[in-house]
């Protein structure tokens, strides 16, 4: 029996990760989330702290009886979940569904799944962090209180079938008053003009009176002087403006481009990147941040250096605008 059980969410990671690792690592994968709250009943015992009630589910009863197994015959337990709060979730269940010795356990994360990134995982774990499983649970318990008590208003007031959640309740109340407010907006009516003119050479172009029109009594009056014609080019100025390249993906942009040049949905560009991470062709996929790692920046530099010379190789750092932005990982981006 191997001396490493390496536990991961999906099993065609696990088929990679194992790769790497050697004979001395077994690795196995959770299939996801192994508990969660009972799906009758609320679950969470309010009078105690909001303390939530996890059973373990019954299409995952065979995979954590086969992983409590390979644990105890193990040396070491290595958790390898998404550095996510979702992620470290899982790692804490499984560390409590399988009854885990945690001096015999070790916490790793990478952004890819490369060689290089994975021995660095395992040459640097850490502990389970509580705060980001905190985080999730909070979540999770938000997501049932408020799905519970809110759910069953919707049936008797709209229609039976409906759900009520954290995110969704607060977006419709947005929406309902954004919709108040154009209710109840006064619109205004002004005028602009656009002249097109065509010089002698072919070329033309076009300019916009910058004044302002309040009525078409002074549309009327501007275009009969306009019509007298005599315009003629003040001044022509030519420069060079530089155009710098977008900012590396985050979750959002990588959906945005996908939709604008592929025409592709949400899910199924979340569905191949998750087959491209697994397959460590690119860094993890849910990410808010448009930072890259010294190693990434320093291997692009390498390269680009490499192929084109080093005038082309000019380093760009990134900030992430969003004040709100958990920035947990890096960007989106191909292995170095």
């Amino acid at each position: 029996m191997s001396q490493n059980l390496v536990i991961v969410e999906s099993p065609a990671k696990a088929k990679t990760i194992e790769k790497y690792l050697g004979s001395a690592f077994t690795v196995r994968s959770s299939f996801g989330h192994i508990r969660d709250l009972p799906e009758r009943g609320i679950g969470i015992d309010v009078a105690k702290g909001f303390a939530p009630e996890y059973v373990v589910s019954d299409d995952k009863k065979d995979v954590v009886a086969q992983l409590r197994k390979l644990a105890k015959t193990a040396d070491t337990v290595w958790l390898a979940s998404d550095e996510d709060r979702e992620g470290e979730a899982i790692s804490w269940h499984l560390a409590e569904a399988l009854d885990l010795d945690m001096s015999k356990t070790k916490r790793i994360v990478f952004h890819e799944i490369t060689k290089t990134a994975i021995l660095k995982a395992v040459d640097n774990p850490r502990h389970i962090d509580m705060n980001l499983v905190n985080a999730q649970q909070a979540r999770r318990v938000l997501d049932r209180l408020v799905g519970f008590e809110l759910s069953p208003v919707l049936w008797k007031k709209v229609r039976t079938g409906l759900s009520a959640g954290r995110v969704q309740s607060v977006a419709v109340r947005m929406i309902v008053e954004r919709e108040r407010a154009i209710e109840q907006f006064v619109s205004d009516i002004d005028f602009r003009m656009e002249g097109r003119f065509a010089a002698p050479n072919g070329a033309g172009f076009s300019a916009e009176y910058h004044g302002n029109l309040t009525n078409q009594a002074a549309v009327d009056s501007l275009a009969s002087a306009l019509a007298l014609g005599g315009f003629g080019v003040r001044s022509l100025e030519q420069k060079t403006a530089p155009r710098k390249p977008a900012a590396p993906f985050t979750t959002s942009t990588l959906q945005q481009e996908a939709s604008r040049k592929l025409g592709m949905a949400v899910s199924r560009t979340m569905s191949l990147a998750q087959k491209l991470y697994e397959n460590g062709h690119i860094t993890y996929m849910r990410t808010d941040s448009v930072n890259l790692s010294d190693e990434a920046v320093h291997g692009a530099r390498s390269a680009i250096t490499e192929m084109y010379g080093a005038n082309f190789a000019q380093t760009r750092r990134y900030t992430t605008k969003s004040a709100g932005a958990q920035e947990a990982h890096e960007a989106i981006r191909p292995p170095i």
